[in-house]
């Protein structure tokens, strides 16, 4: 378990300790968005969308140059387009523990999923079921539930939902562990979120991963909200599959291109079935123009097209920051960061219920806050300079992200955050809609 030391719930106290942080300078490095009053903001939407690096529109436009200078030379001359997915391989394999070969650059989230479960989710004999956790992002239970039916089967019988016990708001890997072992040898995936988007709990991607294999099944993640946000171990960790977006804490910009990893005994294994496209054709043989499709090497293999040039300049651009600063030096200043504004929030006592666990190996970049009128009091805060965000019917999050966000931002954000509910409840009491 790690222990972090915090300042003091003061404003003097965390304007010394921004003063006192050297990766406080990050921050330069970004674009901070505007409030409606046009200052700075508290931006603490990092996990919905991070926020633009300075060089991106420099990266941007150097690609539209190109463009217009060489047309379809670009992809052999300068920058070379034909490799521009393939350059930021190891960079993308740093920030989630994966060998080069495992990870690839490409689509967007749900359609990687999409993928994934194409080639892992094959249902043979008992072993038809799935596991995922509850709450889950719409999106994954859509994706896994249209693939149970894609193979003639009904999601009522063959998916299986393990939530939070009844008056908790946090998993229990226990529970999970649990589900995955009765299931036993009926199992054939587990789809589960390394970092939960509603809460911000961080699951145990090792002993899960570990607890599927024992019963013969196979493990994938949707790492939306971990990648970029917590130090992983995908290979050791002997995962399956894992996808993942690049516009919340990989600053990749809106819609970015995303990323997925499979692991290399599935993707160095030619027979292991996919949708294939030409992209993901052997490299050696691409422009042969053959009839029979012979997969790249790693997870190049399941590439369907050639990639959108001018959605990876901004992904390359984040994932050079990363690679510079590291995940160890931002996971360090996250555990500081998030543990301030959880303590900053300790005044506000029974006016709120903070989700988010309080041990920091249990949580990522992110505090959860139940609150009553959840809608109001976001509106409250952004009228305050705060952007945070909501989710239905009464959780505000936000995220203090290690590059961008600093101390300050954490004990401004909880004092607006008193006082939006103080303004809020005032409201209800004297008749206000």
């Amino acid at each position: 378990m790690t222990f972090v030391s915090l300042p003091a719930p003061t404003e003097e106290a965390a304007l010394a300790a921004d003063r006192d942080d050297p990766l406080s300078a990050l921050r330069e490095r970004f674009h901070v968005p505007r409030a409606h009053d046009g200052s700075e903001a508290v931006y603490l939407a990092g996990h919905s969308l991070g926020v633009q690096p300075r060089m991106t529109r420099e990266a941007v436009l150097a690609q539209l140059d190109a463009w217009a200078t060489l047309g379809v030379e670009g992809h052999f001359r300068g920058s070379a387009w034909i490799e521009a997915d393939g350059r930021m391989r190891e960079q993308a394999a740093r920030i989630v523990g994966a060998r080069p070969t495992e990870v690839v650059t490409m689509n967007t989230l749900t359609v990687n999923l999409h993928l994934m479960l194409a080639s892992f989710y094959r249902p043979v004999g008992r072993r038809s079921l799935c596991i995922i956790e509850a709450p889950t992002f719409p999106s994954d239970r859509y994706a896994i539930e249209s693939h149970i039916r894609h193979q003639g089967l009904d999601p009522a019988e063959h998916l299986r939902i393990v939530g939070p016990r009844t008056g908790e708001a946090l998993l229990r890997e226990s529970d999970l562990e649990a589900a995955i072992h009765e299931a036993g040898d009926r199992l054939a995936l587990t789809l589960f979120s390394g970092v939960n988007y509603a809460t911000g709990q961080l699951l145990d991607i090792p002993g899960l991963t570990a607890s599927a294999h024992e019963v013969g099944a196979i493990a994938g993640w949707d790492l939306a909200h971990a990648a970029g946000n917590v130090p992983l171990t995908l290979h050791d960790a002997d995962v399956d599959f894992a996808a993942w977006c690049t516009y919340k804490y990989l600053d990749g910009g809106p819609g970015s291109i995303a990323q997925a990893y499979i692991h290399e005994r599935h993707a160095l294994d030619p027979t292991t079935p996919r949708l294939a496209g030409w992209w993901g054709n052997d490299p050696g043989t691409r422009f042969r123009m053959m009839d029979t499709f012979e997969p790249a090497s790693g997870a190049d293999g399941w590439r369907i097209s050639n990639p959108p040039i001018l959605s990876l300049a901004p992904v390359a651009v984040a994932l050079a920051i990363f690679d510079e600063v590291g995940m160890a030096a931002l996971r360090a200043r996250s555990e500081r960061l998030t543990g301030y504004l959880m303590a900053c929030l300790a005044p506000l006592g029974s006016r709120l219920a903070v989700l988010t666990p309080s041990e920091p190996h249990r949580r990522g970049a992110m505090v959860s806050v139940r609150v009553p009128h959840a809608s109001r009091v976001l509106a409250t805060l952004e009228s305050l300079g705060v952007v945070a965000d909501h989710r239905e019917p009464d959780i505000i999050r936000m995220a203090p992200v290690p590059m961008t966000n600093s101390f300050s931002d954490a004990w401004r954000a909880a004092r607006a955050l008193e006082a939006a509910v103080a303004a809020v409840s005032a409201g209800g009491r004297n008749g206000d809609p």
